[in-house]
């Protein structure tokens, strides 16, 4: 057995089946540990793609994504899915081959210092040896899926690879369960401001869904009687057409117009698991420093971007059911605010009057598709009215870079959710940008056989940035771009393309794109300067 097999067997037992990347010969021995171990390797066109494809398989599984990536340039190219992680709170093994350190000091073709280079965008970076390999492997493994998620690096000379491991595989070490809160006078605190809320609101985000808090978070506000707001990745913590779901929030100045307000009416804000990562400049310093605010956190925050009076440390679902536990509930919203804002958001990402556009295709696609479709989404404005209007039943059903908000996330997501789990539909919302950006692994979806329907905004522009030059008043410049003909580009790459027009259309191919066992490009032409006044 070789030091390679005791890392794959040691991933194995964590209940990884899944890894991606590109090889190299300083990779060979871990590809083939992998494969042995019953990890199924998934060769892409470029390791950023291979970082979101095992993004969408931790979704898929729970288990943590392994991104494999060669000395050198492969590890370069995956840096921005590297930080991705690291801002989306995305549990990431990233395993790179190397040269030995001592190979290093004589021999400089494609070397450079890979743990240097992802410090500051990993929890930990390590350097494999056969002596203290297990321990290695643990830290690696606890650090990436306790407190925060987040990626870890593990750089494995060709020569500690492929050397006979010198101990047994041990059983990875108990990553055990979250912590729970101490039950003392900030618990009493935080008790005494809720009974007493006569205008409670709950704002939830990433930390609540990656600690599997949907059910606790339900109870919670349904108990207190606080209409809850979430970020986009806490689409769905609760069920989005309940009446105290008032969607996702963050980038739309649109949306905030009625959010921001209702919370500034707001006699006490729960934040559960909320981490401001996601939010905009509007979201800094949203209520005054005296505010009556709880924040339920598993960690310390360092962000700076608002004050809290109470802060309990902990498991999100612990913390909620000891502040739910006792308190004295009674109505709440007599005037019936959060309602309105509800209606109000309803009608401010209605379909366009005229039958088309952005918000009327993302309105029939949520009626086309299955309940239960996985949708992701690529950066750009049409994440932020597709955030507002699609809305979700459970957690991880809206899958998105939201911290680091990077293009070209949407195909490969999908694709590795589909892959990991080929009983859940999927569907990918790109822009033509950042479809440009993934083109290459169309495919390795090709090749995989797998069934993921592409809905491609067509404007022939980098829509957000224009939108702020002209806000600025400044000229156009390299922001817009010639059309693509995707119908006949998805032809050559394997898959099938239909141009879409109208609503009628989209429904009918979106429902099609389902029964094929490769990609669909519906290739919407919505025209530029669709987003005006619906963001």
């Amino acid at each position: 057995m070789r030091n390679a097999d005791v890392i794959a067997r040691k991933l194995a037992a964590l209940g990884c089946a899944h890894a991606f990347g590109i090889p190299g010969g300083e990779t060979l021995a871990l590809m083939d540990a992998l494969e042995a171990a019953g990890i199924r390797f998934t060769l892409t066109k470029h390791e950023n793609v291979a970082g979101f494809m095992a993004e969408g398989s931790w979704h898929a599984t729970g288990a943590p994504g392994i991104l494999v990536a060669t000395i050198g340039p492969g590890v370069a190219n995956a840096v921005n899915v590297i930080a991705n992680a690291e801002q989306d709170r995305v549990p990431l093994i990233v395993l790179t081959g190397c040269v030995t350190p001592h190979e290093a000091d004589t021999y400089t073709h494609q070397v450079f210092d890979h743990g240097a280079v992802l410090a500051p965008i990993v929890k930990g970076t390590f350097k494999a040896s056969g002596q203290s390999l297990n321990r290695v492997v643990d830290k690696a493994i606890t650090l990436a899926m306790t407190g925060q998620p987040g990626p870890v690096h593990i750089d494995v000379p060709v020569a500690v690879a492929e050397a006979e491991a010198t101990a047994e595989v041990l059983a990875p070490a108990s990553i055990g369960s979250r912590f729970r809160p101490v039950d003392g006078p900030e618990i009493e605190r935080a008790r005494k401001w809720i009974a007493e809320a006569e205008r409670p609101i709950a704002i939830a985000g990433v930390d609540a869904v990656n600690d599997d808090a949907g059910a606790a978070v339900a109870d919670f506000v349904k108990a207190v009687g606080a209409p809850l707001v979430t970020t986009y990745k806490g689409k769905g913590l609760i069920d989005e057409t309940g009446p105290q779901a008032l969607g996702g929030a963050g980038l739309s100045p649109l949306a905030d117009r009625h959010l921001l307000p209702l919370i500034a009416k707001s006699d006490c804000i729960v934040l559960i698991g909320y981490d401001p990562i996601e939010m905009r400049a509007p979201w800094r310093d949203p209520w005054p420093d005296d505010a009556r605010v709880i924040d339920v956190t598993p960690v310390v925050r360092q962000h700076g971007m608002h004050a809290a009076g109470v802060t309990l440390y902990g498991s999100v679902s612990a913390s909620l059911k000891m502040l739910q536990s006792s308190a004295h509930i009674h109505p709440t919203w007599a005037g019936g605010e959060p309602r309105e804002v509800r209606r109000a958001l309803a009608g401010a990402f209605a379909p366009e009057e005229a039958g088309w556009g952005p918000a009327a295709a993302f309105h029939a696609m949520r009626e086309a598709v299955p309940a239960d479709t996985v949708a992701t989404v690529d950066s750009g404005a049409h994440r932020i009215l597709f955030s507002q209007i699609w809305r979700c039943r459970e957690p991880r059903t809206l899958l998105q870079s939201s911290a680091l908000c990077t293009m070209g996330c949407a195909v490969p997501l999908a694709a590795g959710h589909r892959l990991a789990a080929p009983h859940a539909p999927v569907l990918a919302v790109v822009g033509d940008a950042g479809l440009e950006m993934t083109l290459g692994d169309l495919a390795t979806i090709r090749d995989q056989r797998l069934s993921v329907p592409i809905l491609v905004l067509i404007d022939e522009s980098l829509t957000l940035i224009e939108m702020k030059q002209r806000a600025n008043q400044l000229p156009n410049v390299g922001v817009d771009f010639p059309a693509t003909d995707f119908v006949a580009l998805a032809a050559a790459m394997g898959g099938h393309g239909v141009w879409i027009d109208d609503t009628e259309t989209l429904r009918k191919q979106a429902v099609a794109a389902y029964e094929r066992d490769t990609f669909t490009l519906l290739c919407a032409r919505i025209g530029r300067r669709a987003y005006d006044g619906r963001i």
